[in-house]
């Protein structure tokens, strides 16, 4: 146990980010420097809270698995080497983890039962940060080569962990990626203030010295087809996330101006990355409205302020969240409360219990508003609270209301894959689908989920490949498709 009294006497802090005055007017992450810098003066008493509880829930609470405990005492003695170690051993991506997770661990902390929890996420990123500063994140080719090849369709973070994990194992493992630069939505769906993409490129520098292969601008099941696919490779690990957007069918849906938050967020990344952008949808100037209360939503809020919008609103279904954990949803369970993230911070009005139920146009087939009522849940079902009906006058209205499935145009159909009743790519407890020599990992087959979940299962999926090809395998156990975290 690092500091037996930590907890008692060490009050929580966090990493403070840059004055929201100062950020809105840039792309670059929120917090000055980077978040692991940001938090360094505080760390170590940070993580001198943690008890090394003698059942550490956080472990419960993380689907990777974390070694918490361990790497929070190794930070507080100063062996920032033994903590990269300890890390590393169950998170391919702890720099990722470390900006955009959730961080259900620490709700599931023990700390956090009666006090606030410890500081874990805050933690992971000042031990990757630090540890690439150092450059101690170094290539681990391996050591020899079995002579089988795989490739691995999307680069995503399940593809991309899938994909080093069996790079690691000594297979020859290929990265098919449709856009023209890996890392999926960790590129192009991600706004540079919550994860600069320099972060993700200097992991994909590690992983192209250890050997993987990326193909980008190849659109498996156009360019190439699955059967083509399964010719060339000894296995297939197909990792291309839940894509299909989750449509809003109300009278005036064809306006112009109404776009999925994937038809928006991936151009303002590429615009603040430098790109020229042809008829970029932007939020410059014009009142949006974001239909959508989680991360993508906020995404799309903290994106519309730096483009310079007039006016943002977030409307949510749902009600308004309690600001302490309810009694229905009790420790160690990842409590629906009221968050705020950076985003919110800066600016936009946030909705709740509200339903769209009309999209008004102009003159030249422009969205210019909508009309929403407030809605009660009355058994089971939201009803419309007669007498509450408004008007939202909005330019851009983005829909930010998550996803239902994997395409099943292409590949998914080439390869005859079975789908389960969620509509999700069906597989065993070894990640492998109903067309042998094929798997899946990731949103695709678990449905839309976190980047913890993803990474976890992107190394339990290599696990089943390597077990495949090899006959046995030392990479990670997998989890059980059919298993449900406690946590969201």
């Amino acid at each position: 146990m690092a500091d037996p009294r930590g907890f008692m006497t060490t009050p929580r802090e966090v990493a403070e980010r840059r004055p929201v005055a100062e950020r809105v007017h840039d792309w670059s992450e929120v917090y000055p420097g980077t978040p692991g810098k940001a938090v360094l003066p505080i760390i170590a008493r940070q993580a001198g809270r943690c008890m090394d509880c003698g059942i550490p829930f956080c472990h419960q609470g993380c689907p990777l698995g974390n070694l918490i405990p361990e790497w929070n005492d190794m930070v507080w003695r100063d062996d920032w080497r033994g903590a990269l170690e300890r890390l590393h051993a169950t998170n391919n991506f702890p720099e990722f983890t470390g900006r955009l997770c959730p961080a259900p661990c620490e709700t599931a902390c023990v700390v956090g039962i009666n006090r606030d929890p410890v500081t874990i996420k805050n933690v992971e990123v000042a031990i990757i940060d630090r540890a690439w500063d150092d450059r101690r994140v170094i290539p681990q080719p391996a050591a020899w080569h079995t002579g089988k090849t795989v490739a691995v369709v999307g680069s995503g973070p399940a593809g991309l962990a899938a994909a080093q994990q069996l790079t690691r194992a000594g297979h020859t493992v290929v990265v098919y990626e449709r856009a023209d630069a890996p890392g999926g939505l960790l590129r192009y769906g991600i706004p540079e203030f919550k994860m600069e993409k320099a972060v993700l490129d200097q992991r994909l520098k590690q992983m192209r010295l250890e050997g993987t292969v990326f193909k980008n601008g190849v659109d498996i099941g156009t360019d190439i087809t699955g059967e083509q696919l399964l010719e060339r490779f000894d296995a297939i690990v197909l990792a291309i996330g839940s894509t299909v957007a989750r449509d809003l069918p109300v009278p005036g849906r064809e306006l112009a101006g109404i776009h999925q938050a994937m038809e928006f967020l991936p151009q303002a990344n590429r615009a603040a990355l430098g790109q020229e952008i042809e008829d970029q949808i932007t939020a410059h100037h014009k009142d949006v409205v974001i239909i959508g209360g989680g991360d993508t939503g906020a995404d799309c809020l903290g994106t519309s302020i730096r483009q310079g919008a007039r006016s943002v609103t977030q409307l949510e279904i749902m009600p308004t969240p309690p600001q302490a954990r309810p009694s229905n949803q009790p420790w160690p369970t990842y409590p629906m409360i009221y968050r705020v993230s950076s985003a919110h911070e800066e600016d936009g009005e946030r909705l709740y219990s509200v339903s769209t139920t009309e999209f008004t146009g102009d003159d030249s087939g422009n969205v210019s508003g909508l009309n929403v009522n407030e809605v009660a849940m009355v058994d089971g079902r939201f009803e419309v609270v007669p007498g509450t009906e408004r008007f939202l006058p909005a330019q851009l209205v983005l829909l930010a209301m998550g996803f239902t499935g994997p395409q099943r145009a292409g590949v998914v159909e080439q390869l005859h894959l079975e789908l389960d009743p969620r509509g999700n790519i069906a597989r065993g407890e070894d990640f492998a689908t109903s067309t042998d020599r094929v798997f899946v990992c990731g949103d695709a087959g678990r449905g839309q989920s976190l980047i913890v979940w993803a990474i976890a299962e992107g190394r339990s999926c290599a696990n089943g490949v390597d077990a495949f090809l090899q006959g046995s395998s030392r990479l990670p156990k997998p989890i059980m498709p059919t298993d449900r975290p406690m946590v969201v």
